[in-house]
């Protein structure tokens, strides 16, 4: 997606370690125009799919799953990385090491809102390594559901998490593909 594109070469910063930050319009401060351009995008990609719901994990991937289900007309549910006192044990879980933060959680979600009877479309901001989609999908055949597929903001291609994913049988739709990273650029 080329606004997509143009909007990490503007506004995005590059660290060593392959730490693309795009926290000033995609997942701290939130460009909702650019958000809305994306679900768009998403929803073009996968007209022909059935989704009965939109799965992501807390924090990041909620704004864009948010402005996507609208565009499906359905809900949203966030994977939360904590189990809180008003969460009952009713719950699927599943560990998910994170790239970005260095360390594992245990994820939960509510056995009363993923069932057998849905068909989910995965929505995360990164796809690096791919454990977080390896957890989500973990999720879903926990509860019989089915992945329509996985839609992804930014994908770094010369991380193994994407031919992770797709070897799963898992469709995945990245809107923009980052071929390298240096310490100082992105190129697509």
């Amino acid at each position: 997606m080329k606004l997509l594109e143009e909007r990490i070469l503007k506004d995005g910063k590059v660290f060593p370690g392959n730490i693309l930050k795009v926290d000033s319009f995609l997942n701290h401060q939130i460009d909702i125009g650019l958000l809305d351009a994306m679900a768009e995008e998403i929803k073009k990609l996968f007209e022909g799919e059935k989704i009965t719901k939109i799965l992501t994990i807390e924090a990041s991937g909620i704004g864009i799953a948010c402005v996507a289900a609208l565009r499906f007309g359905v809900p949203v549910l966030f994977a939360k990385k904590e189990k809180t006192k008003n969460l009952s044990d009713n719950n699927y879980q599943t560990e998910i090491a994170s790239f970005t933060h260095g360390n594992t959680n245990t994820v939960v979600c509510s056995k009363d809102f993923l069932s057998d009877k849905d068909n989910v479309l995965i929505i995360d901001d990164f796809l690096a390594e791919g454990n977080a989609l390896v957890g989500l999908i973990d999720l879903c055949r926990q509860a019989g559901a089915g992945v329509a597929g996985c839609a992804i903001a930014i994908e770094k291609g010369f991380q193994d998490g994407g031919k992770r994913v797709r070897a799963m049988g898992v469709r995945v739709e990245s809107l923009a593909v980052v071929k390298e990273m240096t310490d100082t650029e992105v190129v697509f």
